[in-house]
């Protein structure tokens, strides 16, 4: 006998765990199940913690500038309990010729910044009178052609700092959307916001955002999105089909059915699954795998105030960068120490993946003995090495994948897509398409098509 439900959701990740709460928030009687493939939920989001260091297997954590993310953590009691790193409060930096250079966070420190020339900065307002290039353009091409070629660097960075990529792989029009389309509109990104910032109804914040965390660590947002839910882990979907307005669903021993199915899982989790539906432009999206490496020191290891460093490809270094995770968030170390945590491998180079835990940290102090004051070995060290990786939206496959994704659920009734790679790779992308799915399941499958969104670039 197959076991019904009214929806069944394949993923107890984030985007799984978030949809089931903003379903259950409107109706709490709604007969919904998750099946997790794996030990335990969560996904990508998880904590390490051991001898009083507290670090991150994935995400280190997100801005609060996303209502979605602000409802989840307000409903959940999370909003009074999250750490916050206000981005006007914490410089960032930039690896620029061998040293650390803060990034500008104004316009006064924009003049007078050494990342660029005088002639690189007024390069930047010829965007004003540079026309829209209409076909699909990777990140390089596109900040080259609207604000010149001395920005790329920190366009490197700033790739780095989210996707681990290659931003002359990755595609613009995929990842930032809402941009190229203000853009097109506008005839120009300067002048598209201008017009935005002035548009009715337009929230001034006039305030950076800041980044959240919890004291526990990021996965304390996964216990308490899985008190109380309905979740079955180690039960790995195999298989899906669809007959007479019902959904069927083999994972081990069982046979699960339901008329409405949320596929939650991360992009390339879910193609082998829906293949069989209508076959994909591509049968696996391109990932950048990295290591976190955890180092902890005695406080006289002076580390500069701030978030922590990215460094574009050119400056050969061999970290993607690090974060000083002792100065954004309190209790990440034991009284009287410091951590570092620091980014290894990418889209460019999954080939130093391959060094052992203490090649990897030798390598790593090494490079990073070259721009931090690091005159004593390192108290504490682990390598955390993820299993997945980070979902590239590339150039030449990623905009037909999110065409073909829009045919499938069209094709088939019921069927509801989300998950790491759809919508983007942050969580609040995540939680924001999670509400977007439940609203449309509760409104009885009538979802509206929503306008990309212009999201800001923060490093």
């Amino acid at each position: 006998m197959a076991e019904n439900h009214q929806v069944i959701i394949i993923g107890g990740g984030l985007s799984g765990l978030a949809t089931a709460h903003f379903l259950r928030k409107q109706e709490p009687n709604l007969d919904l199940l998750i099946l997790e493939g794996g030990k335990r939920p969560g996904g990508a989001v998880r904590s390490f913690k051991n001898e009083g260091f507290l670090g991150e297997w994935g995400p280190h954590g997100f801005l609060d500038n996303n209502p979605e993310s602000r409802e989840l953590l307000h409903d959940l009691g999370l909003d009074k309990q999250a750490q916050r790193a206000p981005l006007g409060k914490f410089l960032r930096y930039v690896c620029h010729r061998g040293q650390l250079v803060a990034l500008p966070q104004s316009p006064q420190q924009l003049i007078s910044t050494p990342l660029l020339s005088p002639l690189g900065k007024l390069r930047l307002l010829a965007d004003l009178w540079k026309k829209p290039v209409l076909s699909e353009q990777n990140i390089g091409q596109w900040a080259a052609h609207r604000f010149g070629r001395e920005v790329l660097p920190l366009v490197d960075a700033a790739v780095t700092g989210t996707f681990a990529g290659d931003y002359q792989r990755l595609s613009m029009d995929a990842v930032m959307p809402g941009v190229r389309n203000l853009e097109k509109e506008a005839g120009s990104l300067l002048r598209g916001l201008r017009r935005k910032k002035k548009a009715p109804g337009n929230k001034k914040t006039g305030h950076l955002p800041s980044m959240l965390s919890f004291p526990q660590g990021m996965e304390h947002l996964i216990h308490t999105l899985v008190k109380e839910m309905p979740l079955q882990t180690e039960s790995k979907v195999r298989g899906i089909s669809h007959q007479h307005g019902q959904w069927r669903l083999e994972s081990n021993d069982k046979v699960f059915t339901t008329p409405t199915l949320i596929v939650a899982l991360p992009i390339n989790g879910a193609l082998p699954l829906l293949t069989p539906l209508i076959p994909p432009p591509a049968t696996k999206v391109p990932e950048a795998k990295i290591v976190n490496v955890l180092l902890g020191f005695s406080k006289q290891v002076k580390i500069p105030y701030g978030f922590g460093y990215l460094a574009p490809e050119r400056e050969n270094r061999f970290a993607l960068g690090a974060m000083f995770s002792t100065h954004m968030f309190p209790g990440r170390a034991p009284e009287g120490k410091v951590l570092i945590e620091v980014l290894v491998g990418g889209r460019r180079h999954p080939e130093r993946l391959e060094l052992n835990d203490d090649e990897l940290i030798a390598k790593i102090l090494a490079d990073l003995g070259e721009l931090l004051p690091l005159n004593e070995p390192p108290c504490f060290s682990k390598v955390l090495r993820p299993s997945g990786g980070i979902p590239q939206m590339e150039v030449g496959g990623h905009l037909q994948l999110l065409d073909w994704r829009h045919l499938c659920e069209q094709e088939h009734p019921g069927l509801h897509l989300n998950g790491f790679g759809w919508d983007g790779i942050g969580m609040n992308d995540m939680i924001k398409a999670a509400k977007k799915t439940a609203t449309t399941i509760l409104a009885g499958n009538k979802g509206q098509q929503e306008e990309a969104p212009v999201k800001p670039v923060y490093f």
